[in-house]
């Protein structure tokens, strides 16, 4: 039986590793086909496309974008995207700048407190353009600032703690609108961490694709209960482990395993998609 993981990230946003690392270990754990969802960006999907053609594994560019719908926050993943669409480039770059804005906020509110790190110190660290909490809390680490990654959100980076700034989404349905025109699928990702369960219907009328059932932090029951959703509003299955690297000394990747018939069911309704978009209006 097939198996894929379509939620994952690397150093393009606030993962660990390089895209090649990623299929490495995508090919280690089994996986025919992964999908890249990086935050906000498209830039590793080229790398980890070669990179997994050299190694015959199916491969689906895409991003994960951070938007919100009645002040509820909600993650869109962007499946079968066009890498090289110039709104979503664009729409995306826009959100890119305020990350990093949002980086140098966070950094002076640690300064404040009397923490000498420096904005620079995390984007080289991130060297990506779409940094975010985790490169605050490395940087505080390798600065020898702070104990731990724990002790970094624990103490100044967590929702209510002094270094948290909040994020500039755009809406939900905004996000939807972006990665259809890009000629993608919007997919609802982890709705069991976000709680935000009362805006589906509103995101099914504004076309979303399909909801992330199987999750990392999904619970069975949880799983279930998405199914269960999935199947009344008529949407798509996905499922990924959601990897940014390694979690107690081994990768994410391929923890949670998507069977393939829900991949085949997302490769139809990209079709059908398409074939909507080119009929004559």
């Amino acid at each position: 039986m097939k198996f894929a993981d379509l939620h994952l990230h690397t150093q393009f946003s606030d993962g660990t590793f390089t895209p090649e690392e990623l299929v490495l270990y995508a090919q280690k754990s089994g996986l025919a086909c992964i999908a890249l969802t990086d935050h906000d960006t498209v830039e590793g999907c080229a790398r980890a496309a070669s990179a997994c053609a050299a190694v015959k594994m199916e491969f689906i560019p895409g991003a994960e974008l951070t938007a919100e719908h009645e002040e509820t926050e909600v993650h869109i993943l962007g499946y079968f995207l066009d890498t090289n669409n110039q709104v979503l480039l664009e729409r995306i770059a826009r959100f890119q700048s305020v990350r990093q804005n949002r980086i140098r906020e966070m950094v002076a509110a640690l300064n404040q407190l009397g923490i000498p790190l420096k904005a620079e110190a995390v984007f080289a660290l991130a060297s990506c353009k779409s940094p975010g909490r985790p490169h605050v809390a490395r940087a505080l680490v390798k600065e020898k600032l702070i104990g731990n990654l724990d002790e970094a959100f624990e103490k100044y980076l967590k929702k209510g703690r002094p270094a948290w700034v909040p994020k500039t989404k755009m809406s939900a349905l905004e996000g939807v609108e972006l990665i259809h025109q890009a000629g993608g699928l919007a997919v609802m990702a982890h709705p069991g961490l976000n709680r935000s369960d009362d805006i589906i219907p509103a995101l099914v009328r504004a076309g979303l694709d399909g909801i992330e059932c199987f999750h990392t932090k999904h619970s069975t029951v949880m799983a279930e209960r998405y199914l269960e959703i999935a199947e009344k509003y008529g949407l798509l299955v996905t499922g990924g482990s959601d990897c940014h690297g390694f979690s107690k000394n081994r990768p994410l990747i391929g923890t949670v395993k998507l069977p393939y018939d829900h991949v085949k069911k997302l490769y139809a309704a990209k079709r059908s998609a398409d074939g909507k978009r080119a009929a004559p209006k």
